[in-house]
């Protein structure tokens, strides 16, 4: 008998999911064969790249429901490392990736994910729908003899119009009937419009020639010594880092739209793999897709089913299929890009941009600028420490405490809050050594102490009171906050 979760995770609604997975397909494959020529790449090894990471990701991960494959934030970490060393340094570099991919999952880190914050998320989705966006504008373009220029006349009403045609499709059907992915039934019906009126427009046979054989073991042909490892470590550790990075996030976001929860640290883990045995087939790295996932989830794609299609499809199309793919318009493929980055886009993040504290609006705004100017890494990076000085900056103002002289001759202080750097100083600002009587009580039940900086500020506090000739004593310190001191050798007289 199948047990329920294995069901649900594999069979729950199998067309809906295949159809879905048939979709994000189409939209893979200009995205990854990009991504190739970004990085100086052959086409196939991006799309060998994609076929592996979707496919192994779908069967083993901890996210069902979300696509990975040769990501352009793993395209723009390698471009110097094959411009200076070549495809084999690159195959090595994504195989030790992986490793540290691997790693970070079987040390169970993929919790530290937890530790983004909101407005993160919000600046991180927001950013990536405009890059989303902005990367379609490249097929508004066209080589002539002189560079490179943007579609004019005819060129230009009949490219737009095909991509306004697929954005009402994609629109429009699901008001008719949801028993189809709507972006499917526009690709393919723009698609066979193109072929049928023969529409001078670019296809996907014009960016690169697919057609191949079956990816092929190879062990990159690298020296195994200390100076490759030297070459390629920090190649890999940065697109391990990327990578974790984009994956954990969509992780995230795919997690709250289906209101379900997967297995972070299986999906790191499961990612590795992937990219280890892409490198050992000739494939380039990948990580999670946010483009190609929102239109798997907005397609229907829930399970396994839908990524493992995705994945098997994009190596038939390499292997038996090119030549009907090729007949697909581009039009098509950037019409349904653009209504994933509309509806990837938190336009509800702008209603309450003057709502929320202007430490939020701030890293809201601040991700997604640069998201958008440089990348997905600098950006959640800034943001994370923007929110923490900010996080750190209130609970620093939050310390104060009440003053009782109600027993004569001793002064109780009961200060409230969080005792660590950023509030030491005005703990400090707090006492009054040189005025206050000769005894002196801290009741600390409301006082929590964090850090090293905690432990240096009641020494210090203690010191000043023995300075001054007076006696300072300490009291209802908490375990946690007791033994903090006792193993720093800090004696408050407790």
């Amino acid at each position: 008998m199948i047990n329920h979760a294995f069901r649900d995770e594999w069979f729950s609604n199998p067309q809906k999911n295949i159809l879905a997975g048939l979709t994000t397909s189409f939209a893979l494959v200009p995205e990854c064969i990009a991504f190739a020529l970004v990085a100086q790449l052959n086409p196939l090894m991006g799309l060998y790249g994609a076929a592996i990471i979707c496919a192994l990701t779908a069967i083993f991960g901890g996210r069902p429901g979300m696509i990975s494959g040769a990501a352009g934030s793993m395209a723009v970490v390698i471009v110097a490392l094959v411009a200076r060393h070549g495809v084999q340094y690159l195959l090595a570099t994504v195989v030790l990736g992986g490793i540290l991919m691997a790693a970070f999952g079987l040390l169970r880190l993929g919790k530290l994910i937890r530790m983004v914050p909101h407005p993160v998320m919000l600046g991180f989705v927001n950013g990536l729908a405009i890059v989303i966006a902005m990367a379609q504008l490249e097929h508004f373009r066209e080589k002539t003899p002189h560079g490179e220029a943007w579609l004019q006349g005819t060129p230009l009403l009949i490219m737009g119009g095909l991509v306004l045609l697929t954005m009402a499709i994609v629109y429009l059907l699901p008001r008719l009937t949801k028993a189809v992915p709507p972006a499917l039934v526009a690709i393919l019906g723009v698609g066979l419009l193109g072929y049928a009126f023969q529409l001078p427009t670019r296809t996907l046979g014009d960016l690169a020639q697919i057609a191949g054989g079956l990816p092929a073991f190879h062990v990159p042909t690298v020296p195994l010594d200390m100076t490759t490892l030297r070459i390629i470590f920090p190649y890999a550790a940065l697109m391990a880092m990327v990578g974790l990075l984009e994956t954990l996030l969509t992780f995230n976001l795919t997690d709250d739209i289906t209101e379900t929860r997967g297995q972070p640290n299986r999906e790191c883990i499961a990612l590795g793999g992937a990219n280890i045995v892409s490198g050992l087939f000739g494939g380039m790295g990948g990580c999670a897709m946010i483009g190609q996932t929102m239109i798997n989830l907005s397609s229907g794609g829930r399970s396994r089913l839908s990524g493992l299609t995705s994945g098997v499809m994009i190596l038939l199309f390499i292997l038996f299929l090119s030549p009907l793919i090729a007949h697909i318009p581009l039009a098509a493929l950037v019409g349904v890009m653009f209504v994933v980055a509309q509806e990837t886009f938190a336009w509800g993040s702008l209603r309450v941009l003057g709502k929320v504290p202007k430490q939020d609006a701030l890293v809201i705004v601040a991700v997604t600028i640069i998201t958008v100017f440089t990348d997905l890494a600098v950006a959640v990076m800034c943001g994370v420490v923007i929110a923490a000085l900010s996080f750190a900056w209130q609970h620093a103002l939050d310390m104060r405490a009440d003053v009782d002289d109600g027993e004569p001759g001793v002064r109780t202080y009961r200060p409230h809050g969080t005792l660590f750097f950023a509030s030491s100083a005005h703990f400090q600002e707090l006492f009054a050594p040189a005025t206050d009587p000769a005894r002196v009580v801290v009741d600390c039940r409301h006082l929590h102490l964090a850090d090293h900086s905690a432990i240096a500020a009641m020494e210090s506090l203690v010191q000043r009171y023995d300075k001054a000739g007076k006696h300072l004593q300490v009291l209802h310190l908490s375990r946690r906050s007791e033994a903090l001191l006792q193993r720093a050798g800090v004696d408050v007289g407790a």
